[in-house]
């Protein structure tokens, strides 16, 4: 189980350490080990993928835009993704954590200053 924040309660400003000891799944360690934290970020789109391949046949020729462009944004933020990558043998897994407008990665945990990950 996750920390979770409690529904009517939201944390201004996530903080996480450079460093955490938790467990490591690699078929190397299979014990909790130390993990160095950075931010998951989102990778390039492949001009291959099916869909996108289907979306720019489609778009090609005459005729404009031919699907629906999303206009009706609700969400302000994204939920931050961890990256977890073990010291000893650099396996990487990666650790979904809620919804914030701010985050940072601290040098050391903050105490009481929001929920540290």
């Amino acid at each position: 189980p996750r920390d979770l924040v409690v529904l009517g309660q939201s944390a201004a400003m996530v903080n996480a350490p450079k460093t955490k000891r938790t467990f490591c799944k690699g078929p190397k360690c299979r014990k909790h080990q130390q993990h160095r934290v950075t931010q998951q970020k989102t990778g390039k789109a492949s001009l291959f993928a099916q869909g996108k391949r289907r979306y720019d046949k489609k778009q090609a020729g005459f005729g404009g835009q031919t699907k629906p462009v999303f206009h009706k944004k609700a969400k302000t933020t994204k939920k931050i993704t961890l990256r977890l990558t073990c010291t000893s043998c650099k396996t990487v897994r990666l650790l979904p954590i809620k919804r914030t407008k701010h985050f940072e990665i601290t040098e050391k945990k903050q105490k009481a200053k929001g929920p540290a990950f």
